[in-house]
């Protein structure tokens, strides 16, 4: 079973993501900043990572760019899912690494 990180700093985001991605036989895990998104993928990097951008401690483009830095390890998808709607971010994310960018709220009718 594939794996997916949620990173968000939501409780009700990680909820909602978790239930979609449970749905589409991802086993889960959840972190509630980028600090704590490092340290589980240090203990199991997942397959793929649903990240927001505003969090405590570490934000999610730190995370990102933190996480594209490790070597030697098997990269996960990254896609971000915020509510950074402009060009900027959504560039700055692409540069950094991700894969994806999507911009919260989402409807799970298309993912």
């Amino acid at each position: 079973m594939k794996t997916c990180l949620i990173v968000d700093d939501s409780k009700v985001v990680r909820m909602v993501a978790r239930k979609i991605l449970e749905g589409l036989n991802f086993a889960i895990d959840e972190a509630e900043d980028g600090q704590k998104a490092i340290e589980a993928c240090l203990r199991s990097m997942p397959a793929a990572v649903l990240l927001d951008w505003n969090m405590p401690v570490k934000s999610g483009i730190e995370f990102l760019r933190e996480l594209r830095a490790m070597a030697d390890v098997d990269q996960p998808v990254v896609v971000f899912c915020t509510t950074e709607n402009d060009m900027n971010h959504i560039q700055e994310a692409i540069d950094a690494g991700a894969d994806e960018y999507i911009m919260k709220p989402f409807d799970s009718e298309i993912i």
